[in-house]
């Protein structure tokens, strides 16, 4: 697997973590790949073959070529009918909501085709440009011409909302919405409202995401040894509870994690 990642533009270094490219070759031998909630919103264009997405353990649909991928709460699999060959935009997750009009909320938990938030005739432009461009480094300056002049035309995020998800960013995920609002309870409802409306999850739920994701990384890396360790560094109540959290969001047990043919893809991009 070739997975590279690029930073972006300073304009849009507020709203957008990085692109990233993803090539694989065509394997006879090709494993279902368990993607894990990552706390972001992407936009992704399948420049190689088909990819599908598996909505049981039997059934499928082929991803949109050129997609939005909302917020998940569940994992799910993907596999590779060939060539994999991927270009694809990672928002932070208010980042997003600045470049369309349709409700995040409405994002969750699917793929959506681009033309149906931008548009027929500019997705297929937008499609277009990046199918017939040489190399990644062309593809980003189409993309930041484009987000660029779509951030002319929007209001910046609800700074409630902005404040919150970088609280919760920057505490791994423990920061409680009480700290966050100080205590002032009269904004609880209109974050919880606005939150959904611009993230597309609540506040708890990306809160469990991104504590998931720094207990992640720490098993990735070997930063400890034991699961007790990594539950207590990433400020779990006890093992017990990290357990839960991570088997709600992979699916199996964290020592089943490293390893796991599966899990190489998410392995690659949590590493």
């Amino acid at each position: 697997m070739d997975y590279q990642t690029f930073q972006p533009h300073p304009d849009l270094e507020s709203l957008v973590s990085c692109y990233w490219t993803l090539e694989v070759p065509d394997e006879n031998d090709k494993e279902r790949q368990l993607i894990i909630p990552d706390g972001c919103i992407e936009m992704a264009f399948i420049l190689g073959d088909d990819i599908k997405r598996y909505t049981t353990q039997d059934e499928f649909i082929l991803q949109p070529r050129a997609m939005v991928l909302g917020q998940t709460i569940e994992p799910f699999f993907i596999e590779p009918t060939g060539y994999v060959n991927t270009f694809a935009i990672r928002f932070y997750p208010y980042g997003f909501a600045n470049f369309v009009t349709t409700p995040i909320k409405n994002l969750a938990n699917k793929e959506t085709p681009i033309e149906l938030l931008f548009g027929e005739n500019t997705a297929k432009e937008l499609e277009q440009k990046i199918i017939h461009s040489t190399d990644s480094k062309q593809r980003i300056e189409i993309v930041e011409k484009f987000l660029l002049e779509k951030l002319n035309d929007k209001t910046t995020v609800d700074n409630i909302v902005k404040r919150t998800v970088d609280a919760l960013i920057s505490s791994n995920g423990t920061e409680s919405i009480l700290t966050i609002l100080k205590e002032d309870l009269s904004k609880r409802r209109q974050l919880e409202r606005n939150f959904k409306k611009q993230i597309g999850i609540s506040p708890k739920q990306l809160g469990k995401v991104i504590r998931l994701q720094t207990a992640l990384k720490m098993l990735l890396n070997k930063k400890t040894d034991t699961l007790t360790n990594i539950a207590y560094e990433s400020e779990y109540f006890d093992q017990a509870h990290f357990i839960k959290d991570f088997k709600e969001f992979t699916g199996i047990n964290p020592k089943d994690f490293l390893g796991n043919e599966n899990m190489a893809l998410s392995t690659l991009f949590y590493k």
